[in-house]
């Protein structure tokens, strides 16, 4: 007797996030009643296909496409294809979420609207991904987590809100730049945020991310985990426990610490540390 598929959900309200909630599942045979959501649904199908009626027309979004639907607008959903099913990562969203993005990209704030259920471009696709893991993941810092949100969320209503808008010009900010530069530098074993940055350095979020890339080459968070692992690879030369070293520098734990450190240097922490004291560092 051949066994049930398997379904598998996974729902998580990211902490320091308010407004936003993440679902990651996988549908075999659940059929979505027509139901409505007052909050933004944006995802992308990570495999199969799901077919759904929406905005009067029958959609279906295959894999490596982006789905959504806007506050208030009934639709349902089921698999495209029976026996396969599908798998995907949603994003809810609060109107009040989109808030920011919005003042970055119109004169004034306002709400917007989104026609397609489905949408084929890859940038979008790849950006819905990256925050989805970014605040879906334990101990990501929250400056990344509000980094790639609203990357996120800027692309998508840029380039496709109802009244599409342009993104403001970038003006060079060298002095602001190096500001948020030195608060993370000497502050980066705490859970910076992206808004308390963008004031010190006085300019918006979205402005700090877009000029501090420009200046150092990296936005924000990217450059928070390059000094925390500069911190740690120094502390490898002490006699610090690997667990003790990831907590001073400001990583979750010690595997945060050894995914990014090999990540960067090829090799885990704690070869690099024996690596130091096979070839008789004095230092180590």
């Amino acid at each position: 007797m051949n066994n049930p598929p398997t379904e598998e959900v996974r729902v998580l309200a990211p902490p320091a996030m308010p407004g936003v909630e993440l679902m990651h599942a996988r549908y075999v045979t659940q059929r979505f009643s027509r139901h409505f959501h007052e909050e933004y649904a944006i995802g992308i199908i990570e495999r199969g296909a799901m077919r759904f009626h929406y905005l009067g027309d029958d959609m279906t979004a295959a894999a490596g496409q982006v789905n959504l639907v806007v506050p208030g607008e009934v639709h349902d959903g089921h698999a495209a294809m029976a026996e396969l099913g599908w798998t995907y990562r949603m994003f809810y969203l609060d109107p009040s979420v989109l808030e920011p993005a919005l003042q970055e990209l119109t004169v004034r704030p306002r709400s917007v609207h989104f026609q397609a259920g489905v949408i084929q471009d890859p940038a979008l696709a790849e950006r819905v991904l990256r925050a989805h893991h970014a605040l879906g993941t334990p101990g990501a810092s929250t400056l990344a987590r509000q980094t790639l949100l609203l990357d996120m969320l800027t692309y998508w209503i840029a380039e496709h809100g109802e009244q599409r808008s342009s993104l403001p010009v970038q003006r060079p900010e060298p002095g602001a730049a190096a500001v948020a530069r030195e608060i993370i530098n000497d502050r980066h074993a705490e859970d910076l945020r992206l808004d308390d940055l963008a004031t010190q350095a006085g300019m918006s979020p979205y402005h700090l991310v877009r000029v501090f890339k420009a200046r150092h080459g990296l936005p924000p968070h990217a450059y928070l985990v390059q000094v925390r692992i500069g911190r740690a690879k120094a502390l490898l030369r002490t006699p610090m426990r690997l667990a003790d070293i990831a907590a001073a520098v400001g990583f979750a734990d010690q595997s945060h610490l050894t995914r990014h450190f090999k990540r960067q240097f090829g090799v885990t922490p704690g070869a690099y540390r024996n690596f130091l004291q096979n070839t008789g560092d004095p230092a180590a």
